[in-house]
């Protein structure tokens, strides 16, 4: 079965991912024991800290195979960017320096800051969207402006956005808050996909088929298959189907008399 991995940070030397081949070939030979037999490659662009322009990403990601190949690593790579959410996007997108997840400029993975989502956020996914473009956001479930406010991941959802659930998240390696977002956001039909996001870090592993035996568990084998349907489909430029979004209850307040 065809599992595709949208989101790992499996260049070596080009950002907070892998730092050697050594390791990249390590973390390929986990994808494929998780049963992934396609993944994005998506080195940080933009984020203040690594730029990682489009065509030195292409010539990467073709090295890179040549090694799997060579090692007989059953993994197909393809070249991509995390790309960070920032007033020069438009213009990088003008310049044709921005990757997207599929060879037809569909699918962008955008990435938010760690703690906040930008005050112009909405023009910026309106003008993307003009552009014909989806944007599909990364790991909404660890930042902690949206874990503070969902309404925020919501409300660029019902906007067309989709998003992206970090598999580790789900399986409880960023703590217990993370994994009980990351399952308000399943329940709620706010997440799409799962991946990796795997790095060379402590915690920062593949755990790509835990999170699925998990997600078979506690929500069944039609919306397990879904998640892994969709991450097929953004790659091959095809239409995902619109999740029916509910909002995330907060908690009740219960008045004493």
């Amino acid at each position: 079965m065809v599992m595709v991995d949208l989101h790992c940070h499996l260049l070596p030397g080009v950002d907070d991912g892998s730092k050697s081949m050594e390791i990249s070939l390590r973390l390929a030979r986990e994808a494929a024991e998780n049963g992934v037999t396609h993944a994005l490659l998506t080195p940080h662009h933009m984020n203040g800290h690594y730029i990682n322009h489009k065509q030195d990403v292409i010539q990467r990601t073709a090295e890179f195979q040549e090694q799997l190949k060579k090692h007989n690593i059953p993994l197909t790579v393809f070249p991509g960017q995390e790309v960070r959410i920032n007033g020069n996007l438009l213009t990088a997108l003008d310049k044709d320096d921005i990757l997207f997840a599929d060879t037809g400029n569909k699918y962008l993975m955008l990435e938010f800051p760690d703690d906040d989502v930008p005050h112009y956020t909405n023009q910026m996914i309106f003008d993307l969207q003009q552009r014909g473009i989806v944007p599909v956001i990364v790991h909404p479930e660890r930042n902690t402006k949206i874990m503070a406010k969902p309404d925020l991941i919501y409300k660029l959802l019902e906007k067309g956005c989709l998003s992206q659930i970090t598999a580790s998240s789900y399986v409880g390696t960023f703590g217990k808050k993370v994994e009980k977002f990351s399952r308000q956001l399943i329940e709620t039909g706010q997440g799409y996909v799962f991946a990796s996001d795997a790095h060379n870090l402590p915690g920062r592993k593949y755990e790509m088929k835990q999170a699925f035996i998990k997600l078979n568990q506690e929500f069944g084998s039609t919306i397990t298959k879904q998640y892994q349907k969709n991450a097929r489909t953004i790659i091959n430029g095809g239409i995902v189907p619109f999740n029916e979004l509910q909002i995330i209850n907060k908690k009740k307040k219960f008045w004493f008399f």
